[in-house]
């Protein structure tokens, strides 16, 4: 790798999706470190700040959400994409609000990661859904933001929902409903 190689730090706990896209961003001249957990990240952050970064919004034993602006206070200039299988409106504002400059839902490749990070702004062309959203998906949504309004708290939660607390685990164990 040439001492001038941008440094990617890839954040997620799938340990063979790490594998798998640190390969991918080598072969594209990134110099590529990885971190399973929170932990991990702020020291390889500390050790040899990343020029970017890709940030899993659900990691084992933390938030995404939460680690974004630890990482933005150590690196300010990082550009960080949020990665997610668990996507949703209120995620996805948080992550913009708290500094990444991008969010996306995965499945996603490294041509789609790597856009993501070079692109500047908006896109104003993008793709504007001719249905409305499900029942489902907006009762998901619904849940999403008001389990981010209460900082990951599932029981408070369950309590603004009005669910018990177990029937809000399994809801949301499952994979988010398609629109």
């Amino acid at each position: 790798m040439s001492a001038d190689a941008e440094r990617l730090l890839i954040i997620d706990d799938d340990e063979q999706f790490c594998l798998v896209m640190a390969r991918a961003m080598r072969r594209r001249g990134f110099d590529v470190a990885t971190a399973m957990t929170e932990e991990e990240a702020l020291a390889s952050v500390r050790q040899a700040p990343p020029h970017m970064a890709t940030l899993d919004l659900k990691l084992e034993h933390s938030s995404g959400l939460k680690l974004l602006p630890e990482l933005l206070t150590l690196v300010p200039a990082c550009r960080i994409v949020v990665l997610t299988g668990y996507s949703s409106i209120a995620t996805a504002v948080e992550a913009i609000k708290l500094g990444a400059v991008n969010y996306l839902c995965k499945p996603a490749d490294a041509d789609e990661i790597l856009a993501s990070l070079e692109r500047e702004g908006g896109d104003p062309d993008i793709d504007i859904a001719d249905n409305p959203p499900s029942v489902n998906r907006v009762t998901w949504e619904h849940i999403q933001k008001v389990l981010q309004e209460h900082d990951g708290n599932i029981s408070a939660t369950a309590r603004a929902l009005g669910m018990h607390r177990r029937t809000l685990q399994r809801k949301l164990q499952k994979r988010p409903v398609r629109r």
